[in-house]
């Protein structure tokens, strides 16, 4: 069994609340096709808007989802899924209103290696601003987040190389 599979595993899908109204039970079988472990065996992009989040709130099954994302990230995924995996893991930590977008960001804080691993191998065009972007919300040590923007410029977009990406999370509570 895989690390994603084993993460989608232990959550109790039936007994959460999906956003689209229904039991968050069929959102296991739409992280497996994110990750190319669906009946296609590729990676198929899958929205999870309006049954994780909307552009006003997140639902109830994102810090499950969040759980997952790390789980893929940590997991030998196609490079395209780990792409679409590091966007869906940006929308959670990046979310406002209820307790669930701190709750999202305490969990991928738990995962903040696995981010800086993503930024420092430039493995995939785009993954390593995205998980830039990610560190910014999440990270407290700014200094480490400082020196990594300086090591990594060279294939970081504008908005991280010069803080742009920053200033959007200024209001957040760090941990």
């Amino acid at each position: 069994m895989r690390l994603i599979e084993m993460e989608i595993a232990r959550q109790d899908w039936k007994g959460m609340q999906c956003g689209c109204g229904n039991t968050a039970e069929h959102l296991a079988g739409y992280l497996l096709q994110l990750a190319g472990l669906g009946p296609e065996g590729r990676p198929i992009h899958v929205s999870f808007e309006e049954h994780v989040w909307s552009p006003a709130a997140l639902w109830e099954p994102a810090p499950a989802v969040t759980s997952v994302a790390l789980a893929a990230l940590a997991d030998d995924v196609a490079p395209i899924a780990r792409v679409l995996f590091l966007d869906l893991l940006h929308r959670m930590v990046a979310g406002e209103g209820t307790e669930l977008p701190e709750r999202c960001r305490s969990l991928a804080t738990q995962g903040i290696w696995l981010l800086y691993a993503e930024v420092m191998s430039n493995r995939q065009p785009g993954a390593a601003g995205d998980a830039f972007e990610i560190l910014t919300v999440i990270e407290p040590d700014r200094g480490r987040l400082q020196r990594v923007r300086e090591i990594a410029a060279e294939w970081l977009p504008v908005c991280c190389r010069t803080g742009l990406c920053d200033d959007e999370f200024e209001g957040f509570d760090r941990m």
